[in-house]
Order: structure tokens, then sequence, then C-alpha cells
């Protein structure tokens, strides 16, 4: 090229100029999709491929700006991102770095964190004809180049590693020679970018699956029959690899491009579903759907989330602020709660979960404007029912609303009947002109309750009404006492009713003890009782509603124990030490509850402790504080050696009971879950080998990831084995011991052996409430659930 302008020398230097930055920047643009060896993209740059449809940089995390991830985007839609370098291990984003060094190590850095490694190139290649290009198929990848810039071979490629998107080309399946497993794993939620709970497979039987965790929710089946949509594959099976595979052309690239979302749904980036595994209950077999487990007693078959929106009314909710749980996880706990009815996310990236809790629903305000929460509703499955068949239901309603109309009038006229003759009888009881059908003891009973307590008395008719008609439905738990159902009275206000059986083993006694007890204690580690009611033979408590049932309830269920963190855990053992130093010290009686365990330990809605079932507790002046006995009551594992062998019970009975309970709440364990036949251990004697050993941190559920307080563990450890010295009076006071968890004061004592060291079989039930004395009877303890 000549250039030839007479007279202006200036302008020819002009030219040169203008064509060298013109070439120049034609080299930089061609050179904008590719890292050479000493090439680095930093945070604010970003690397596109030769015809940009694909972009890659750093992207900051969503709810810290501070770290970052290296993705790749799609131009044309920032917001999808269809693969993440560094999903488990974000970096720096100010100091963010993606380098091709010299030495053929492709890696991605920053300050104050460990380099992470993409592919570290053999020595023995040739570096300077390689180079990593980001392809307009979406695949970033590392290849040697041929002197006329051909494919010589690929070293690493972004699509051997898939995260929750499948773009053509990409493969899913097995690569027998390295032994890889190509899958998509969704994210956590929307926002977040680490691992989510479901997986997309290629399996062995060649289908498709998603799975959460090991358990499958649908399948493709094996001739793509339960994918919508069209779609265009190749399925590839030889001695080396076995894969899926997305195929693609011009006029299908749209609808080949598929994404695992957090809630377990795949869809094609175009809008369309190919499948809905978030709609998969375990019930269901629609769609390729899976049936893996039985349902919960409170849930029907047709029963689903609903995605609403609206103002929920948040009186009964409850928060998980766990950021390890997404849509999933809060999706599966309410379902197995049988008190959830809907639920939430709580933090904004969409990590955590608000629950609403029994009736919290009622009265929500739907509005388009409002929040958004998932609601559990029945589906209605009778869409496309034939019109002769409506007819004949409408034939069917109409005549049993007749039929029901004409009985509800007869059992009207008849309880009409019923309430005249009871009136009339109590008229004539209470004059005494004649004899009453309740026994002597009973109305002795019910005389003495009015004249020297205070307690509220509820009607017969109240509790029936309140409880509906003592229907199954209400029903909360049922043990060797008789019943518990949960009811709502006329005030609207939540209580549990325990329905004691008239054969049952606890007899006028113990209802008395407990009703005069509870109504003399008041603490807020205590249950509360509202009243009773007595109705000829039949004696009935009812107490203030526990929403989140007994400790044994979620303890020692493996998906419920997720509700319980460490945190939560230590303030169970704090509030149960605080609710048993109030019973032997600050009431106005001492109390001996006899009976301490999980079960017999409730948990209002906030996870707070509150001990119940005194119907065997004893009473002593502040002066006495030990008592004998030949008719032993108690649960055996909790029970001390002196009360179990010798009937002599104390504060220190209780005293053991808590050392027990304290190291199933910090175990997750029962007492005799530890035991097997080469290692015949209690619980007890486990923590104590670990104690031995300076391995009491083991102890603690490993369903917390390490998520603990040592100090506290320790702290914990410590006052358990204290708790259960075989000698009582080696035993610290509740006091010493609320000292010792809120690390007030020094603990300068070491524990001993603890008694019951090795598992011991009694009478072939070591877990269930024992009494014997001349003639040994056994009875069950009623577990309060509520």
């Amino acid at each position: 090229m000549a250039f030839s302008i007479q007279g202006k020398p200036h302008v020819h230097v002009l030219l040169v100029l203008t064509y060298l930055w013109l070439w120049w920047t034609t080299c930089i643009e061609a050179a904008n999709d590719s890292l050479k060896p000493g090439d680095t993209l930093n945070t604010p740059e970003k690397l596109c491929s030769e015809k940009g449809k694909y972009c890659m940089n750093f992207q900051a995390k969503f709810d810290d700006e501070s770290v970052a991830y290296l993705r790749i985007y799609t131009q044309e839609n920032d917001d999808w991102v269809v693969w993440v370098a560094n999903r488990n291990q974000p970096v720096l984003t100010e100091s963010a770095v993606l380098s091709f060094n010299h030495s053929g190590v492709l890696k991605i850095e920053s300050q104050e964190v460990e380099p992470i490694i993409l592919f570290s190139t053999p020595q023995t290649l040739n570096i300077n004809n390689t180079v990593a290009t980001l392809l307009d198929t979406g695949n970033f990848v590392l290849q040697q180049l041929h002197p006329n810039g051909s494919t010589m071979s690929v070293l690493w490629e972004s699509f051997d590693f898939p995260t929750d998107t499948l773009l053509p080309g990409m493969k899913l399946g097995v690569n027998h020679k390295t032994g890889r497993n190509l899958s998509l794993v969704s994210w956590l939620s929307k926002n977040v970018v680490t691992p989510g709970p479901f997986r997309l497979e290629w399996d062995s039987t060649k289908q498709l699956m998603i799975k959460r965790g090991e358990r499958v929710y649908w399948t493709s089946g094996k001739r793509l029959e339960h994918i919508s949509g069209e779609v265009n594959y190749d399925i590839v099976s030889n001695e080396n690899e076995a894969y899926f595979i997305l195929r693609s052309s011009n006029s299908k690239e749209e609808i080949t491009k598929w994404t695992l979302l957090s809630t377990g749904q795949l869809i094609n980036r175009n809008g369309d579903d190919v499948a809905r595994a978030d709609m998969c209950y375990g019930y269901n077999t629609d769609g390729g759907c899976q049936r893996w487990e039985e349902i919960p007693t409170c849930r029907h078959r047709g029963d689903v989330f609903e995605l609403k929106q609206g103002y929920p009314n948040l009186k009964m909710k409850r928060d998980e602020g766990n950021s390890s749980y997404g849509i999933s996880e809060c999706q599966t706990i309410c379902w197995r709660n049988c008190s959830c009815v809907g639920f939430t996310l709580l933090h904004d990236n969409e990590t955590g979960c608000t629950f609403f809790l029994w009736d919290s629903l009622k009265g929500t305000n739907f509005a388009s404007e409002g929040d958004k929460f998932y609601m559990l509703v029945r589906s209605n499955h009778q869409k496309g029912i034939k019109w002769w068949i409506w007819v004949i239901i409408a034939i069917a309603t109409t005549t049993l609303i007749i039929c029901l109309c004409i009985l509800c009038r007869v059992l009207k006229k008849r309880k009409h009947v019923l309430e005249e003759n009871k009136r009339k009888r109590m008229e004539i009881e209470k004059q005494g002109l004649a004899p009453s059908n309740r026994s002597s003891s009973t109305k002795k009973l019910e005389v003495d309750l009015q004249e020297e307590y205070d307690l509220k008395v509820f009607s017969y008719a109240s509790i029936m009404e309140a409880t509906n008609g003592f229907s199954s439905i209400n029903k909360l738990g049922q043990g060797g006492f008789g019943l518990v159902y949960k009811g709502i009275l006329s005030t609207r206000q939540e209580v549990a009713v325990k329905k004691l059986s008239i054969s049952s083993g606890q007899g006028l006694v113990e209802f008395k003890n407990e009703l005069t007890l509870i109504s003399k204690l008041q603490h807020t580690n205590l249950v509360q009782l509202l009243g009773y009611c007595i109705h000829e033979e039949e004696r009935i408590l009812i107490y203030e509603y526990m929403p989140n049932k007994s400790l044994d309830f979620i303890l020692f269920d493996s998906t419920q124990s997720q509700l319980l963190d460490w945190n939560k855990r230590f303030s169970i053992i704090e509030g149960i030490a605080q609710g048993l130093l109030y019973l032997h010290k600050y009431s106005r009686l001492r109390i001996i509850h006899r009976d301490l365990k999980a079960s017999n330990i409730l948990l209002d809605e906030n996870m707070n402790p509150k001990i119940s079932d005194f119907g065997i507790a004893k009473m002593f002046t502040q002066q006495n504080s030990e008592a004998n006995t030949n008719r032993i009551v108690g649960t055996y594992g909790y029970m001390s050696p002196e009360y179990a062998m010798e009937g002599v019970f104390s504060t220190k009975s209780d005293v053991y009971s808590f050392g027990v309970l304290l190291f199933e709440i910090v175990s997750g364990k029962r007492n005799n879950s530890i035991y097997t036949d080469e290692q015949p251990l209690n619980l007890v004697g486990h923590a104590w080998e670990l104690w031995r050993e300076g391995e009491a941190t083991k102890l603690v559920d490993p369903t917390l990831n390490d998520s603990f307080s040592e100090d506290e563990v320790l702290r914990c450890v410590h006052a358990g084995l204290l708790c259960v010295e075989e000698n009582a009076d080696d035993r610290p006071s509740m006091s010493n011991i609320v000292s010792m968890l809120a690390n007030k004061s020094k603990v300068t004592s070491l524990p001993k052996k603890p008694a019951y060291y090795v598992r011991k079989k009694v009478l072939g039930d070591e877990t269930s409430t024992k009494e014997f004395g001349a003639d040994f009877i056994h009875e069950n303890s009623l577990s309060y659930v509520c």
C-alpha cells in the first residue's frame, strides 16, 4: 500500500499511525476468545467466543460482593450462567484472576486463597502452541494447535465438568477408563451456585434419572418417553464410555439447552419443561415420577405444594435459618411435619426456611403484590370426568344430604332427651335423692380438688366439642395411661387434652398428684396445667399445647433432628437444668420428678423445653430431700442405681436422669442404641470411654457437621459424667450443674467410672417405665406428645 500526498509530510505520519492502530485492534479483537501462555483474565475483563455467543468473566456472589465465581454465560442473557469453574470455592473479587502461565498451568488465583488448578500441562508437551479458547459451543478448551491453527489435540475442556446446564455436545454418562461420572447438579437456590440437592444422571439402564441424594425421583424411561417436547440426542455405549448427548442444528438449537433447577425441575432454556421431578411426591408415577416412600398419615394422595402470593398470617410460624437449606429441603421438612401447612424461603438468597404451622394460613390475604410462599393444597383430580358421571355424583350427593338431614334431626332430638335426663339426674343427685353411678373415691377427689386447690374445671361437653368428640384425627399420642388429643377451646385457644384410660395403671393417687403438683409450679421450663375434667369414672387433664411435640419425637428422627442445631440443643439442655433447679430448690415444696426422659420434655414453637408428666413425682419440705420406697416407678436407662436397686430416691436421682438425657441430646442417640454384641456399652459407657481417650467431641451428633462449640460440648460431657456417678453423694446439685453449663464456675472435680457402665438388660425392656413391689407390676408411661 502506497500513499502520495504532496507537501504534507505530517499527513503521511498520521495515516501510518492510523493503519497501525487498525491492525493492532483487529489482532486484539481476534484474540479475545483465547488465553495464550502468559495471558491472564482479571475481574473487570471478559473473554468472549469468536462469534460472541458465550462470554467468561468473574461474577460477584449474590449476597456478598467481596467474593466471586468464574462463570460462562450467554451473551444475549447475562443472567443465564451455563458453567461455573469454582462453585465450591469462591475467590476474592478484587484480586481474582484466571491465568495460563508459561509452565502450562491453567488456574484461578486470588489473595488469601489457595490456587484452584484447572489443568497442569505435562512438561513433555510444547507450551508455545497451546491455547485456552472459549468456543461458540460454550465449551472452554485447552488445546494444542497445528502451525496452520487447526486443533491437534484437546488437553482439557469444561464440558468434562458440567454444573447445572447441559449444552449440545456435552456428555452425561460415565468414562470407563477414568471412572469419571458426568452428571448435572442443581444450584442450592436460584442465587446460590453451590451444589444443591438434585442430580441428573445417565443410568446404566440407559435412561435419564433425576435423584435427590440416592433416592430416584424421576426417570425418562428407556425410550425417553417421559421427556416433554422434541429433543435431538445420541446414545453411545462401548468399552470406553457410555453416555447421552444432545445434538443441535441451526433450527433446533434453541430447544436443546437444558438446566436442572434447585426445585428438581428440568427445563429447556426456551421456557418449556423437560421433566417435573418437583411434582414427584413419592406416591405418584405420573410423567416418570417414582414411588419411594409411604405417605405421612397427615398427607393424602394428590396433596401438593402450590406457589401463592399474598400476605400470610404470621402468628404461627417457625424460622429455620440454616443457609444450607434450599427450597427442596424446606419442602421435604414441611411435607413430613404434620403441623406444617406451608413455607417460604427465609433469606434474600433463597435459602433457609420459614414454616407456617397448623392454621396459620387461615386469614391469609391473597394479593398479586404480596409475598410469594408455598401452600399445601389438594389437587383436583376430577378434571375430564364425563358429564354423566357428574349427574350420578349430583344424584348421590342430593340423596346423601337428605339422609344426613334426617339423621341429624333424629340425633338432635335424642341429644335433647339425653341432656334433659342428665339435668334431672344431676338435680336429684344434688338433693341426695338418688345414688350416683360414680364411685365414692371419685366423688371424694372432686370435693378435695374444689376445696384445696384453685384449679379450673372444664365441662365434659366443652372438652368433647374442643376435641371433636375425641376424634382420631385430633389424636397426638398414646401410652399405657391413655391418649392425648389436640383440642381448640371456644376461645380459639389450642390445648392438649390428656384422657386417662379407666383401666389405666395411673390411679386416683397419681391423677391427684399431677394436678396438685403442677397447679403449684410456675416456671417457664415446666408445662402449664390449664385445668381438669372429671366425668363419671373418666379423668381428664388439660395442658398448654406444644406444637413441636416431645423431644424424643424430633431428637431421634433422622429428618426432624436437622431442626436441632447445636445452639438449640445447648439451649434445651440449659432449659431442662433450670426447670430441675426450680423443682429442687426454688419451688415452695422440693419436688423430685422420678421420670425425667426425652419423651417427658415438650418443645414449644420456639423449641424451648418444658418438663412434663408429674404423675409419679414426690413432694418434700425444703428440709427433707430423700425417701425410701418399695414401689419403684420410672424408666430403665434413666434410673439411678440406688433407686433401681434399693428404692432410695432423692434430688440426686433426678440429677442422674439429667446426665443420661444430656448425653442423648448431645449425641442424638438413645441410651441403649450404642449396644452391640461386640461392644456391650450403653451411651453412658460410650461417653466415658471417649472422655478417657480425650475424644469427648466425638460424642456429638455427626449430623451437626462439626458446627458446634467445642468448649460447650466439653462442659456438657464433663457435667454429664459427674451426674451419672455411682455414688449419689458424688453427684453435683442442679445449682452446680447450671453454673457449670453457664461457665460461671470452674470445674475442678474429675468424673469417675459411671454407674451402669455396661448395658444391663432388665426384664427384656430397657426403655419402658417399670413399677415393681411385692408382686412386680409392669406399667407403660404415657408420653404426653403434642
